[in-house]
């Protein structure tokens, strides 16, 4: 390979828009980072920071009562019924997600100098130089803080905690508090929302090294001084919060370390994490040493991959800790988040999300789980309220908060979707799968949702059961309305949730494997494709940016070439006439994502070739969700390590996969550390001449092996290494 890939991105000028200041963050706080030399600001962002709007006390539509009658009319084959199946409400958004507030540090202007910008991936750490002035962020993930460091000779400036950003409520209530210590000095904001009893507060220590300190209101001013260190933390609250016990908490943590040792204690944690998995493409070294901004011009280039891959990584894991990232990771710069910067459960998150236990990043699954089993008691509320069963029922969208089906319409009736249970339990039974453990909780959770379905299911004329009402996110049939019976990815959600159900709990296998069995199947429609509802009479609507028919091609294993290859066949053919509809990115991605599954690495690489060149990613290598860098979102951003890995990796509990989608223009690379579901860590390398794959087992198991060659069967012995060496296709 051509010398390593670049684990850093670097800028030659400072941000100018938020969305292009470079991101830190450890899963609670996040910091946007513009990097100016005379105007340095810093967004502080946290994962509880949302503004309640009624939101948080909504609840789900009380209809089970109505089920009946709708279930009737539906199976009659009335195709609006579901229309009315609401209590009224108009569409309520869930708590929007906001920032807190910058801290600004305003120096005077001095002549130009040399300037760079940088965020070291392996670190978390930004830096910004222009000649002797120097600013340094990271997020602790150790000590739960922002921490800067600024340095120059003689460091003059004047530091404020802002609150004033764009969309910010016209009726917050703000407060500024600014004391003077032995050290230099503690500022703190308090922001109580209107018409809430619900207050954000932060508290920012700052200690001077040299020079003289006064309180200018609402901040500090520091003069002829060597060296501001600062740590930060927020809170959301009820009530008032205490200042003095935070500002003495935080003095205690800077006098006892310092910026290096604050540094030093959060590398631990960050690095260990972010080094576990590599991707080289043999990029070339020139392309390698290109700022962000410039080589996001080059999307032919393996040297941008890399790098996206590497930032993809980074951002992922610094956006998961209290929660997992949001429809903009952990970071926004505006009180007007696009879709409320929630939790967007029917794609978004679990796209965000995918390549976490195959990435070696069970801190980003660990988040995931505490969303969902945070709001298991919500989740029973919506199966009660809406289906009158047992068990549990996802929402579409929360805020982190609330986990009630509140947010619906009649053009997105999302109190009918009833695969989000399975969909997101997913990626925890994944985890399981690669760790070759049961946690106790993700078990508990899948006997819920089989419960859900013995009470939910409907037995039809013909003895089948079905899925009714039955909603296909975000999309409706050519001839119906949204709600209505079969769905493909319901039908795949409830086999997949009772089969997987039935596997951690022997003792009601053969019941919950029974009602998986009474299911129908999918059905092929008149196109050859696999058709998004199952039901007959039923027409696809091709032009959507959702491909919720096709998850039992991905993330399910339930359709594959090589154990149903004429469903298989179907869903490419499904794949090849579905419109990118808005040109969403998660479209693209998940179309690659299914596309890589299906051993079409032509697709896989249009898919990448429409974000790459669409324009979706800021400087600061986060993305957009639309083309032009239109709508801050971490979509793209996170999905694609994903997509990569999937191409040249993919692995069930019983087979190994070996360069399943590689694009022709990626003839030479190695992917290391990667997790398979059968207990291996992998390192695979490619050339034109062949590959060879290394892999770390920690089970003992045999697995099928597939490569371009053929079919054979592995044998894997705990604590053996095996290197495997393939021929070239």
């Amino acid at each position: 390979m051509n010398g390593a890939p670049v684990h850093a991105t670097w800028e030659p000028a400072p941000a100018a828009r938020w969305e292009d200041a470079f991101l830190t963050g450890n899963g609670h706080h996040g910091a946007l980072v513009f990097g100016d030399p005379h105007d340095d600001r810093v967004i502080v962002t946290h994962h509880t920071l949302v503004r309640p709007n009624g939101g948080e006390h909504a609840r789900p539509p009380e209809l089970a009562a109505a089920l009946p009658a709708l279930r009737e009319r539906l199976l009659a084959g009335d195709v609006t019924a579901a229309e009315e199946f609401t209590d009224g409400r108009p569409l309520h958004w869930v708590q929007p997600f906001h920032p807190a507030f910058q801290l600004r540090l305003r120096r005077p202007p001095d002549t130009a100098h040399p300037y760079r910008r940088t965020v070291d991936f392996a670190t978390g750490e930004t830096t910004a130089t222009a000649g002797g002035w120097t600013s340094r962020v990271f997020v602790s993930r150790a000590d739960d803080v922002i921490v800067q460091q600024v340095t120059a000779p003689l460091l003059t400036l004047d530091l404020a905690l802002d609150h004033r950003l764009p969309g910010v409520p016209a009726g917050l209530g703000v407060g500024h508090g600014a004391v003077r210590t032995p050290e230099g000095a503690v500022l703190s904001l308090r922001a109580r929302y209107p018409d809430s009893d619900r207050v954000c507060t932060g508290v920012t220590v700052a200690a001077v090294t040299g020079g003289s300190t006064a309180l200018v209101p609402p901040g500090l001013r520091v003069a002829g001084a060597s060296c501001l260190l600062l740590v930060t933390r927020v809170h959301r609250h009820p009530g008032e919060w205490d200042v003095h016990a935070e500002s003495r908490a935080l003095r205690d943590l800077l006098a006892g370390h310092g910026y290096d040792g604050l540094l030093d204690r959060h590398l631990h944690r960050h690095r260990t994490a972010y080094l576990r998995v590599g991707l080289d493409l043999a990029a070339d070294p020139a392309e390698r040493a290109l700022p962000g901004s410039r080589l996001l011009r080059r999307p032919g280039s393996p040297a941008l991959l890399e790098r996206l891959f590497a930032a993809g990584r980074y951002h992922q894991l610094s956006a998961s800790g209290l929660l997992p990232p949001r429809l903009t990771g952990l970071w926004t710069g505006d009180w007007d988040t696009a879709w409320s910067g929630a939790f967007t459960t029917n794609a978004n998150l679990n796209l965000q999300t995918a390549s976490a236990a195959a990435a070696a990043l069970p801190e980003v699954t660990e988040a995931h789980a505490a969303l969902v089993h945070r709001q298991r008691e919500h989740w029973r509320e919506n199966a009660r309220a809406v289906f009158g069963t047992r068990g549990m029922v996802a929402p579409s969208h929360t805020d982190g908060e609330n986990g009630h089906s509140y947010h619906f319409s009649r053009e997105y009736p999302l109190h009918l979707w009833t695969a989000g249970a399975d969909w997101l339990l997913k990626p925890l039974v994944d985890h399981d799968e690669t760790h070759g453990t049961r946690d106790p909780r993700t078990a508990a959770a899948l006997a819920e949702v089989a419960l859900f379905y013995e009470d939910f299911l409907t037995e039809g004329a013909d003895g089948r059961l079905a899925v009714v009402p039955s909603y296909s996110p975000e999309n409706r049939p050519a001839n119906a309305s949204w709600g209505t019976v079969d769905a493909a990815m319901d039908l795949s959600a409830a086999r997949h949730a009772l089969l997987t159900a039935a596997a951690y709990h022997p003792g009601h296998a053969a019941r919950w494997r029974a009602l998986a069995d009474r299911l129908p199947p999918h059905r092929i429609n008149a196109d050859g494709a696999l058709a998004e509802w199952a039901r007959p009479g039923l027409d696809d609507t091709y032009d959507h940016r959702h491909l919720s028919h096709l998850y039992g091609v991905w993330p399910l294993d339930e359709i594959t070439p090589y154990d149903t290859p004429e469903l298989a066949a179907a869903a490419h053919r499904a794949l090849a006439l579905r419109g990118a509809e808005n040109d969403s990115a998660h479209g693209h991605l998940h179309h690659a994502l299914v596309a890589a599954r299906l051993r079409d690495g032509a697709r896989v690489a249009h898919a990448l070739g429409a974000v790459l060149t669409g324009d979706y990613f800021h400087a600061s290598l986060m993305s957009s969700h639309y083309p032009h860098r239109d709508v801050y979102n971490a979509d793209a951003a996170h999905t694609l390590p994903a997509v990569l890995i999937e191409m040249l990796v993919q692995s069930t509990p019983g087979r190994l996969v070996l360069l399943p989608a590689l694009p022709a223009a990626l003839p030479a690379g190695e992917l290391r550390g990667v997790r398979t579901r059968f207990g291996a860590a992998l390192d695979l390398t490619w050339t034109p001449g062949g590959a060879t794959a290394a892999l770390r087992p920690d089970r003992t198991v045999r697995v099928e092996l597939r490569t371009s060659t053929g079919t054979e069967p592995l044998d894997l012995t705990a604590g053996e290494d095996r290197v495997l060496h393939l021929e070239a296709r």
